[in-house]
């Protein structure tokens, strides 16, 4: 099998992470694989922030377990967000979201646990969201896509089974 199938084979989400930083070397490679993620008529629109910084990734977390009513850490503890973005036109969620698959077949292939956490368009419509875009020097015009999370697994999910009734042939 090739080495890519098996990492997509293999690949799982991860929800419990050691508190081990990423080195800058590492989240440079899995975010540039991002860059390559295919995008509506190659515009390639999509933003990757990463943060590393603990004091915004906690206010991050903070603001998207508001979103979903709870006190949790949405981000399970991983010390790593990339937060994806996308202008509010065209195909930007699609584009985005095959940005999220890369980083999160990147970061696996590199040994790096990953997640995709959900309510970043939430998170980043809220007034803290938009300090954040400000702060970082993006327009309003970009709305969440994905926050994915970066971090060393603590864990190690087992594959669930796959639903063979998704696969259809038109002969």
């Amino acid at each position: 099998m090739s080495e890519v199938l098996e990492k997509m084979q293999t690949r799982r989400s991860i929800r419990r992470y050691k508190s081990d930083m990423v080195p800058k070397d590492v989240i440079e490679k899995i975010v540039e694989a991002g860059t390559f993620a295919a995008s509506g008529m190659n515009l390639q629109t999509p933003v990757i922030v990463a943060v590393t910084n603990k004091e915004i990734r906690d206010k991050m977390a903070k603001a998207n377990a508001q979103v979903m009513g709870s006190e949790n850490d949405p981000f399970y503890g991983a010390p790593v967000v990339l937060v994806v973005l996308g202008e509010k036109k065209g195909t930007y969620v699609y584009d985005g979201s095959l940005v999220m698959g890369n980083l999160m077949l990147a970061a696996h292939a590199l040994g790096v646990g990953s997640c995709w956490i959900n309510r970043a368009r939430q998170t980043f419509d809220r007034p803290e969201g938009k300090a954040l875009l400000e702060k970082w020097g993006l327009p309003e015009r970009y709305r969440g896509v994905g926050n994915c999370i970066l971090g060393y697994a603590d864990e190690e999910p087992a594959a669930r089974p796959r639903n063979s009734e998704v696969i259809k042939y038109v002969e």
